[in-house]
């Protein structure tokens, strides 16, 4: 079985996140897409909250499973006998810094190889960082992720 692990904070799931699940799905037998619990950040969704989200705006996907993990990407890819990680590439700055990251990991585990899918234009300039910065000053989001992020987002605001 080919599979690939996508990994993330997912601090929100946007539509640029969709599309590469979506266009991994169709070239791996499965897709782990997995949340990275990092006790050094604090995000605005909960981990339960990212969990139920990306199970919703991936349920149209039969071979992608939604997972946790913490520690080194590339470990728990050796855990979940991945084939591939697949990253996201939107510009040259992602590429030098998922490029030392990919090889790093060759070193660590060369049976694993790492896959990068360019961001499709239309998706370039989303991160969730700054769908949380617009959403933070009430600006509708609803173009950037699916609706049920943009309700999670509204609800995490009102707070």
């Amino acid at each position: 079985m080919k599979r690939a692990i996508c990994s993330g904070s997912f601090d929100p799931v946007t539509n640029g996140h969709i599309d590469l699940f979506e266009r991994a799905a169709t070239m791996f037998d499965e897709v782990v897409v997995s949340i990275l619990t990092n006790n050094k950040k604090s995000p605005l969704l909960s981990l339960k909250e990212r969990l139920d989200l990306l199970h919703k705006v991936t349920g149209h996907l039969d071979n992608v499973k939604i997972d946790t993990f913490d520690g080194l990407l590339v470990e728990f890819a050796k855990a979940k006998k991945a084939t591939a990680i697949v990253r996201g590439l939107r510009s040259s700055s992602d590429f030098d810094y998922e490029m030392n990251i990919a090889s790093m990991n060759k070193e660590l585990a060369p049976e694993i190889e790492t896959v990068f899918f360019m961001t499709k234009p239309a998706y370039a300039f989303i991160s969730s960082s700054i769908v949380k910065e617009a959403a933070s000053y009430g600006s509708n989001v609803s173009r950037l992720v699916p609706k049920p992020v943009a309700d999670a987002l509204a609800n995490a605001y009102k707070r």
